[in-house]
């Protein structure tokens, strides 16, 4: 199946590009233009083979959520001018990332069945088993890495370094929980839980402006309602929308991302199966009939909806 690992683009005025784990991302004066690539990563390493349609799935999930949450906090995004593309406001992006956790899960129950009982910073009681709801949702930020491995820290140690000033802090956290809230909301009206999720934000000109995804299968897990429950009553694993699939593969072929380990190799039908789920994702999260669009020269056509647009 044809897909689109990477773009290499050069476009009239442009003044930078910046290739991230999934997204390329062209600079102008005043817009940033970001190509959601297929390209996949886990434990912040970008993994061999790109998924088909993975990147129309993100941006166009990211869109939809931007749309409904402009009413909380203001976003970047202006203009989608092809399904795997995203066009709007160029802001200075704080060096942080949101992480909330509305349930025990993935990196958080990672640490906690290895004994820490404080995540960020932020406590958690004895006795809780793996997607256990929390008593409410918490905040565990991390560092924003251009290369290698995002970094848990604390809201003390993001003030004290003065990476955000506390004020502006005090805006992401409210910005994050209203956030986290609508999505949660949002994901019922689907038979979803929205488990954990990251919000990204940036600044231009004293307006703090929600950037980059929001709510999309590489930055938020999401379990089915309907079984829940049950799945917990019994300790049974639960059904999940979210890239920790592709984690927990990985991890069962004996790769995390450390030093000295080789990605295990990606057949075809894992592929398929990846390409699959995050098409699952799609309909399911944003209710909404999945329409693959042509892959026959995606370079072609996403290059030409750029020009257009930038025009």
């Amino acid at each position: 199946m044809n897909s689109i690992p990477e773009t290499n683009f050069q476009f009239p005025n442009q003044t930078g590009f910046y290739k991230g784990k999934v997204r390329d991302v062209y600079s102008f004066e005043d817009k940033l233009v970001m190509v959601a690539t297929d390209r996949i990563s886990a434990f912040d390493v970008i993994l061999p083979k790109a998924i088909p349609y993975k990147g129309q799935v993100l941006n166009q999930i990211a869109a939809h959520f931007l749309s409904a949450t402009a009413d909380i906090v203001p976003n970047w995004l202006q203009e989608v001018p092809d399904p795997n593309v995203s066009m709007g406001i160029k802001c200075n992006a704080f060096p942080v990332e949101m992480v909330v956790r509305g349930y025990l899960a993935g990196h958080a129950w990672r640490e906690y069945s290895a004994g820490k009982r404080e995540v960020c910073g932020v406590s958690l009681p004895d006795g809780l088993k793996e997607n256990d709801k929390l008593p409410t949702p918490i905040i565990t930020p991390t560092t924003k890495a251009h290369e290698g491995h995002d970094e848990d820290i604390s809201r003390e140690l993001i003030l004290s370094h003065g990476l955000v000033s506390q004020d502006n802090y005090e805006h992401l956290e409210r910005y994050t929980l209203a956030l986290f809230n609508r999505g949660t909301e949002m994901a019922a009206d689907q038979g979803l839980i929205l488990v954990d999720t990251k919000y990204e934000f940036g600044e231009l000109d004293g307006t703090i402006y929600l950037i980059d995804e929001i709510h999309t299968p590489d930055s938020s897990r999401y379990f089915y309602k309907d079984s829940y429950e049950e799945n917990q009553r019994l300790s049974q694993p639960q059904k999940q929308l979210s890239k920790e699939f592709v984690r927990e593969w990985l991890i069962q072929n004996g790769f995390q991302g450390k030093e000295g380990q080789t990605v295990p190799a990606m057949e075809e039908d894992w592929i398929q199966q990846i390409s699959e789920r995050y098409i699952e994702l799609f309909e399911k999260v944003s209710g909404k009939k999945f329409q693959k669009n042509n892959l026959d020269n995606p370079l072609q056509r996403i290059e030409k909806a750029i020009l257009r647009a930038i025009a």
